[in-house]
């Protein structure tokens, strides 16, 4: 059996926040630990050295002691690992951990140094966050449906126009609701998004695509695209939702019967981002929807498109790297800007 006489951590890691301890590669087994995770499992470093992984793994947790020491031995191999564990602290109490693995070595041995540190708020917090958007999209749409449908009943048997206003009314307003459902699934799906792969491809090419999607929709309006300079992006569905949010605005709050809406593509004069400039020629948006996107702290009610489609430009384009920002311009409407970062020309 190896001897691990003399075996011990630096002392410049008590001083850290984060749990140390270094194993046995091949037994699973705590040779040294630093304070942090003598508080973090309830045990002392003495009392670490005889337990063997499944003491503090909760017997509820679907990875076994084999599987933590499966991942000690392929870090020892030389393949760092990352993992969440649900640890069992020696009073009972349940808590959820992120462990990193690495090789270390002493006097020509193999060692696994692992980091663990307590993320069960973080974990919860997640959680409980999926089960509000579940939640939250799920009654949003039944109650859609539900008020559309009395809406649509009503509607064809109403006579008199004082019911008649009414029930154009709930139709209204349901229709509304069914829109917002849609624009949460849209910032929940551009933040969960976030990380993914996104394919080059010319700014121009990105826009067209969507511009022809809303002309078709709204055949009355004129949208029109200019390129002021050839360049590239790299973006996902968040940049269709947030210019098809642009888009709309612009034409479903213009009180035109033909809406006229330009969208220009080039750099930007101070950064050199791909700049997208989106002008109408609709009554300016008020400062307090603007403000409210940008503004940390209770989100009020807005007029302007009911302020959703606000948010999801902003958080369709953040999630993107990018920016997003309001001008009043030269004819009295609303230019949106989106800045993206910049993308390079793929290699033929």
């Amino acid at each position: 059996m190896m001897s691990h006489v003399g075996i011990g951590l630096p002392e410049e890691y008590e001083t850290l926040h984060i749990g140390i301890a270094m194993y046995d590669p091949e037994t699973g087994v705590i040779l040294d630990a630093n304070e942090r995770l003598e508080s973090l499992l309830g045990y002392a470093t003495r009392e670490l050295r005889d337990l063997p992984v499944e003491t503090y793994t909760a017997n509820t947790y679907s990875l076994s002691e084999t599987m933590f020491v499966d991942r000690l031995q392929a870090s020892a191999r030389g393949s760092p690992q990352q993992f969440n564990w649900r640890i069992k602290q020696a009073d009972g109490t349940l808590i959820w951990v992120r462990i990193h693995l690495t090789r270390t070595s002493f006097d020509g041995q193999t060692y696994v140094l692992a980091e663990i540190q307590d993320v069960t708020e973080d974990y919860n917090a997640r959680h409980r966050e999926e089960l509000f958007w579940r939640i939250l999209r799920h009654n949003l749409r039944h109650k859609a449906n539900v008020l559309i449908g009395y809406g649509e009943f009503l509607a064809e048997t109403a006579e008199k126009d004082e019911i008649a206003k009414p029930v154009r009314k709930i139709q209204s307003n349901a229709t509304e609701l069914g829109r917002l459902t849609e624009s949460i699934n849209q910032i929940k799906h551009a933040v969960e998004q976030a990380n993914t792969l996104r394919i080059p491809q010319t700014a121009t090419k990105a826009v067209r695509n969507v511009v022809d999607e809303v002309a078709a929709d709204y055949p009355d309006a004129e949208v029109s695209l200019e390129q002021r300079e050839r360049m590239w992006i790299r973006v996902d569905e968040a940049f269709h939702y947030a210019l098809t949010h642009a888009l709309e605005n612009a034409i479903i709050h213009s009180e035109a019967e033909a809406p006229v809406v330009t969208v220009s593509i080039g750099p930007s004069p101070n950064t050199g981002r791909v700049e997208i400039r989106i002008k109408d020629r609709n009554a300016p948006i008020a400062d307090t929807e603007i403000e409210s996107i940008f503004t940390r702290g209770n989100v009020t009610t807005t007029s302007h498109g009911s302020g959703v489609g606000l948010f999801v430009m902003k958080w369709c384009i953040e999630s993107l790297g990018g920016e997003l920002t309001f001008k009043r311009n030269d004819l009295g409407g609303n230019t949106v800007y989106f800045y993206l970062p910049p993308g390079d020309r793929p290699k033929k």
